[in-house]
């Protein structure tokens, strides 16, 4: 119950405390940068592995290990396409 109260306090604090007032388009500002930051460090990511791969002569540890890492910076770009989709999709719906 403990848990509770203190989970309806986080939302709700009370009377006195400071809220932030931002709409949808403050909202989808602030996540465009960081999925724009995010971006760019995937492809930063894929450009140096792709470099390692090219660099690893042949050895298979360095090899799988850059293939490795091309496919979750791969992946790592994929969410962050669909996560700005999704959020502006979600945003344009609610205003």
């Amino acid at each position: 119950m403990d848990v509770l109260i203190k989970i309806a306090q986080i939302i709700d604090p009370g009377p006195g405390v400071p809220r932030v007032q931002a709409d949808s388009s403050d909202i989808q500002t602030i996540l465009q940068i960081v999925f724009t930051i995010t971006g760019a460090l995937s492809v930063l990511i894929i450009s140096i592995a792709g470099f390692t791969y090219t660099r690893s002569a042949g050895e298979p540890g360095k090899t799988a290990k850059a293939k490795d890492t091309i496919i979750y910076a791969i992946v790592g770009l994929l969410v962050s396409i669909f996560a700005v989709t999704i959020v502006s999709f979600v945003l344009d719906k609610t205003t």
